[in-house]
């Protein structure tokens, strides 16, 4: 197995088409690294949640067709077009709420068939331009997320009367669930570059535990004066800590701002409404599904049982109780006070409090 840094969740060589992810199921007690080596392991790694944030799901799936298709054995490009195309369609499959990868699918097999078509281009080169397409994906992520975080950031602090920010966080949005540098927390890594980071604190988020297990052991590793807090603690530390806004990520944003995140985000929205404290998506604008016009038609994934009733195998429910498990919840624009963040800038409400994306 190839050396790589920490906190980086996905390692790939595009020399030699190697492709490794972070074992999140393994975090915080053991960093462990997974070889990718073609769809069926990045649909594995996908649907088991060894890897998983929106921006993340779409890199590793389409890596790991990239990795399959490098290797094909294809003797005409119909062949290769329609190997290519069904390989996309298997690997959106494996998570149905996250956008992203769904748009990466679609518009991947939009430029195979442009391939197809162009007659000047040869097998070879089919091959190639797909999978140097696929592979820009990582580089353009960590940049459109270092613009995130400066353009929320910014406008958090165009919003403090002097000091620094508290911010509070929900679920896992840093380098562990993008290729790197994150989303929600970029925007934190950005508030301490400019010196306006009073704290963080992050929710444990269960029933998965991604504040707990992946946002608390991202903040320790950048030594980010963090504290962890039950998800129930959220409107009691509104009213006693007097939190300068609250910062998630997003799976889905809906056509006019309607927004999919994990379980627990909607009733966080709802306390910072009541509580006056702004709140913000951070997300690219690949998680902005246009196509839907509200969240009302946003698929919500509903998770086993077992991972309601069990932490670490050990079973904490009581024996034979049915559990209701659905991963996401959708958090309505109207509740969303701060903005949607986003490479492009920061998209507020309008006067009739839902958003419109130019």
């Amino acid at each position: 197995m190839e050396n790589v840094t920490n906190l980086q969740s996905i390692s790939y060589n595009q020399e030699k088409k190697f492709l490794q992810i972070l074992d999140q199921l393994e975090l915080p007690h053991k960093t462990k690294y997974l070889d990718i080596k073609d769809t069926k392991d990045a649909w594995t790694a996908v649907k088991t949640m060894q890897v998983r944030g929106a921006p993340a799901i779409a890199i590793v799936g389409c890596l790991g067709v990239a990795i399959e298709l490098s290797t094909a054995k294809l003797s005409s490009k119909e062949e290769l077009h329609t190997f290519f195309a069904e390989k996309m369609e298997y690997i959106t499959t494996a998570r149905p709420t996250a956008v992203n990868i769904h748009g990466a699918a679609k518009f991947l097999k939009e430029y195979s068939a442009k391939l197809l078509e162009d007659t000047s281009c040869s097998l070879t080169s089919m091959k190639e331009k797909i999978i140097s397409q696929i592979e820009t994906m990582l580089e353009t992520d960590v940049d459109d997320n270092k613009r995130i975080g400066k353009f929320g950031a910014e406008d958090i602090v165009s919003r403090l009367n002097g000091g620094n920010a508290k911010i509070l966080t929900h679920c896992n949005t840093g380098e562990l669930a993008t290729a790197g540098y994150g989303t929600a927390l970029g925007v934190i890594r950005h508030l301490r570059e400019l010196g306006k980071l009073e704290k963080v604190y992050c929710t444990e988020t269960r029933p998965y535990n991604q504040g707990a297990r992946l946002t608390a052991y991202e903040l320790l590793q950048e030594k980010i004066d963090g504290t962890l807090i039950c998800d129930s603690m959220v409107s009691l530390l509104m009213k006693m800590k007097k939190i300068d806004a609250v910062v998630v990520g997003a799976d889905r944003v809906a056509g006019n701002g309607d927004t999919a995140n994990k379980i627990g985000t909607y009733q966080i929205a709802i306390s910072a409404k009541y509580h006056n404290v702004p709140f913000y998506v951070a997300a690219p604008f690949s998680s902005i599904d246009l196509s839907l016009s509200n969240g009302d038609s946003i698929p919500i994934e509903f998770r086993p049982d077992d991972e309601l009733a069990y932490i670490n195998g050990i079973r904490i429910a009581a024996p034979g109780i049915s559990c209701w498990n659905p991963s996401f919840d959708v958090t309505p624009a109207a509740l969303i006070t701060g903005g949607i963040i986003t490479e492009k800038g920061v998209f507020k409400q309008n006067t009739d409090e839902y958003f419109v994306f130019e």
